[in-house]
C-alpha cells in the first residue's frame, strides 16, 4: 500500500493490535490518528508506546467530523465490530474501512499460509509454525497467537514465509488477503452476540477463501458438516486437502485410523507418524496435528521436515497445558477453551475422574452438548464468573447436581483439591470468554496455575 507522507490513517482502537498498526503506518511514512470511545482512556499510557517526535495523536470519546480531517482511511482492530456508532461517521465522511489483518497483507511479502476455525487455531498455527521452521529461514507467525501481523508486515520479504492465525473478527474486514494455503478447522457456534446469527458467523469463516485462486489450496476438516459441503461445493476455487479422524476421504489429504496419520494423495498412501509419538492429548489435537500437515506438505515443505516437527511439537500455553502433579493430581490448564465445543474436546481429553472449573463472560452460548458429558466424567464442577447460574441451570436440566460456586479462582481452585482423590485430573476449561473477571483468557490461565502452584 503506497503511504505518502502527508497521509493520515485513523485506527480504530488502543489495544495490541491498533498499536502495531499505528506503529506500521507511522513507518510507512504516515500519520496515525488513534481512536478509542472509552473517554476514561489512559492517554498517557497509549501513548507512551511512540516517541515524541512521531506524527501520532489519540482521539476518546465521541467521534465527530472534525476529528477526520485529513484522512484518507480507517483501520480496524479486530475487536471493534462493525456495528460501534463511531463507523457510522466514517461511513458519512466517505472514509474506506479495513482491518488490521487487511492492512498487514497489503504491506508484507513472501508466502502466506492462514488458519482459523471455531477452535484449534492457536495449536494449528504455533504448528505450522514449527513446521516452517524446520525448512524455510524466514518465518514470521503473528495474529492472534501473539503479535499482530502489522507488527512484523513490513519486516518480511520476498523469501519470507508467514503463518497467521485469523478470528471471524478479523475476516470481517478483509478486501484483497489471499494466502496461498488456507485452513478452515471446524465450524460450531461461537461470538453470536457479534455475529448475531450463525449464518453471519459461517461467512465470515468462509471468506478466508473468498480471494483464493485455482492454484492456491484449502484445507478442511472432512467431519464437519458446513465444511464438508462447503468443500463439494462449486464455490470454491482453491483445491480442497482434506483432514479427518473419523473415515478416510474421498479426496486428497490427510486422516487417522487406529492410531496412525496417513497422507493420502493420488490413490497413494504413505504413514505420517502415529498419535503415541506427539506430546499432544486428545483427537481434536490429532485433527490439529493433520491440518497443520496438511498446510506445511502445500507449503512445500517435504514429509520428513514436517513428522520431524510434529514429534518435538508440546502444547501451547492455556491449551490442555500440564501444570503439575499434587498428591498423585494432576492439574490442566485449558483457559484457551472459550466455548462449549472447545470444552468439550479439552473434557474428553481429560483420561479419568475430572474436576472442572467454567464459567465467565456470556457470548450468548448454549452449554446442553457440554454438560450432557458430565454424567460419569465430571466429579465436581466449579463455577465462577457471570455464567454460573446459566450453567447450573443446565446442570439440573440434565440431573447433575454436583455443583459448586466460588468467588475467585483461589477458591475455585482450592475447592477442587479439597475434593480431587488420587488419580483425579482438575481441569481449568471454561467454556467461556474471560471478560469481566479477568483482561482476557491468557491471564486467567496464569491466574490458575499460580494458584495450582501455591497449593
Amino acid at each position: 500500500m503506497a503511504m505518502k507522507e502527508s497521509r493520515k490513517v485513523f485506527i480504530g482502537g488502543t489495544g495490541k493490535s491498533g498499536i502495531a498498526a499505528a506503529k506500521m503506518i507511522l513507518e510507512m511514512g504516515g500519520e496515525a490518528l488513534l481512536y478509542n470511545s472509552d473517554e476514561n482512556t489512559d492517554a498517557g499510557n497509549v501513548l507512551s508506546s511512540f516517541k515524541e517526535t512521531d506524527k501520532v495523536e489519540l482521539v476518546t470519546g465521541e467521534l465527530r467530523p472534525v476529528h477526520l480531517r485529513g484522512v484518507h482511511l480507517a483501520v480496524l482492530s479486530p475487536g471493534i465490530p462493525l456495528s460501534a456508532d463511531f463507523i457510522n461517521v466514517l461511513d458519512r465522511a466517505k472514509i474506506p474501512v479495513i482491518g488490521e489483518l487487511e492492512l498487514a497483507y497489503q504491506a508484507s511479502k513472501g508466502s502466506l499460509a492462514a488458519i482459523t476455525g471455531t477452535n484449534g487455531k492457536t495449536t494449528t498455527t504455533a504448528i505450522v509454525g514449527e513446521i516452517f521452521k524446520t525448512f524455510f529461514d524466514d518465518v514470521h507467525v503473528v495474529g492472534n497467537i501473539g503479535n499482530p501481523f502489522s507488527a512484523e508486515a513490513l519486516s518480511t520479504t520476498d523469501e519470507s514465509v508467514t503463518v497467521v492465525e485469523v478470528s471471524s473478527f478479523m475476516l470481517e474486514t478483509i478486501n484483497d488477503f489471499r494466502p496461498h494455503v488456507s485452513a478452515i478447522l471446524n465450524i460450531t457456534p461461537d461470538h453470536l452476540d457479534r455475529h448475531l446469527s450463525m449464518s453471519n458467523y459461517v461467512r465470515c469463516k468462509k471468506a478466508i477463501a473468498m480471494n483464493q485462486t485455482e492454484s492456491d489450496y484449502i484445507v478442511l476438516n472432512y467431519s464437519d458438516t458446513i465444511l464438508r459441503e462447503f468443500g463439494e461445493s462449486k464455490e470454491l476455487k482453491p483445491e480442497v486437502i482434506w483432514f479427518s479422524s473419523k473415515e478416510e476421504p474421498k479426496g486428497n489429504g490427510l486422516y487417522l485410523l487406529d492410531g496412525d496419520i496417513f497422507i493420502k494423495e493420488n490413490d497413494s498412501v504413505t504413514k505420517l507418524i502415529n498419535v503415541s509419538e506427539l506430546n499432544l492429548l486428545g483427537t481434536h489435537n490429532y485433527e490439529n496435528v493433520m491440518a497443520a500437515a496438511a498446510v506445511g506438505l502445500k507449503m512445500g515443505v517435504p514429509v520428513d521436515n514436517i513428522r520431524k516437527a510434529l514429534k518435538a511439537f508440546k502444547a501451547v500455553e492455556h491449551r490442555i497445558e500440564f501444570v503439575r502433579e499434587r498428591c498423585k493430581v494432576k492439574y490442566y490448564n485449558d483457559s484457551k477453551g472459550t466455548n462449549p465445543d472447545a470444552a468439550i474436546q479439552a473434557l474428553n481429553a481429560m483420561p479419568g475422574p475430572t474436576l472442572l472449573i467454567a464459567g465467565g463472560y456470556d457470548k450468548h452460548s448454549e452449554y446442553d452438548e457440554w454438560v450432557k458429558l458430565f454424567k460419569g466424567k465430571v466429579k465436581k464442577l466449579v463455577l465462577i464468573g457471570q455464567t454460573r447460574d446459566k450453567i447450573n441451570e443446565c446442570c439440573k436440566k440434565y440431573g447433575f447436581d454436583e455443583v459448586s460456586y466460588a468467588e475467585d479462582m483461589n477458591e475455585a481452585v482450592k475447592t477442587c483439591a479439597s475434593y480431587a482423590d488420587e488419580g483425579d485430573y482438575v481441569l481449568l476449561s471454561p467454556a467461556c470468554a474471560s471478560w469481566g473477571m479477568f483482561k482476557d483468557y491468557e491471564e486467567r490461565g496464569r491466574i490458575f496455575k499460580e494458584c495450582v502452584m501455591a497449593l
